[in-house]
């Protein structure tokens, strides 16, 4: 049984990618200063997938570009929509099998990092597993302003239908 966590990941990604219907490609790629563009924030959200699932996890790097231009830090850019979101739905796909194998034991391993200038410390897939989560919600919310900036209306509502995609559910 997928892990409740994993569960509300995918709703994430689900309503993540539910704010982006109808945005255009000259839309994802407007910037509105000091926000990122629509296109970026796909990309960034591609990248930290990538880092965690693949990388972090597997120890596997399917899109190396993504590594460089969408890193936490990395320049702003105004990437093309199809390309990001190609890039985004390749790494989401080849990171499910990973999650989907995921229980509470496997959650509450990890791997060693180390943030600029300090010690090492291990930090969990499952806090890893939360801090994605929330990420989705972070850059969904950008989205929607970014939307609202470029005249949009009529804009999903918050939250959507959490009741019957990914409800509360104990291990």
């Amino acid at each position: 049984m997928t892990h409740p966590l994993v569960l509300q990941l995918r709703f994430a990604r689900s309503e993540f990618q539910r704010g982006l219907v109808g945005v255009t490609d000259e839309e994802a790629r407007r910037r509105f200063l000091p926000m990122n563009s629509i296109g970026w924030n796909i990309g960034h959200l591609a990248w930290q997938e990538q880092r965690y699932w693949l990388s972090r996890a597997q120890n596997r790097v399917l899109r190396p570009d993504i590594q460089e231009a969408f890193a936490y830090g990395a320049p702003a850019s105004t990437p093309t929509l199809v390309d990001v979101q190609a890039a985004w739905h390749e790494l989401t796909a080849a990171a499910d099998p990973w999650l989907e194998a995921q229980t509470t034991e496997t959650l509450q391993g990890g791997v060693t990092v180390t943030r600029s200038g300090g010690q090492p410390f291990v930090i969990t897939f499952g806090s890893l597993l939360l801090r994605t989560i929330y990420h989705y919600w972070y850059h969904n919310g950008e989205n929607q302003a970014i939307r609202q900036l470029v005249g949009h209306s009529g804009l999903p509502d918050f939250v959507g239908n959490i009741d019957d995609e990914a409800p509360y559910r104990p291990e």
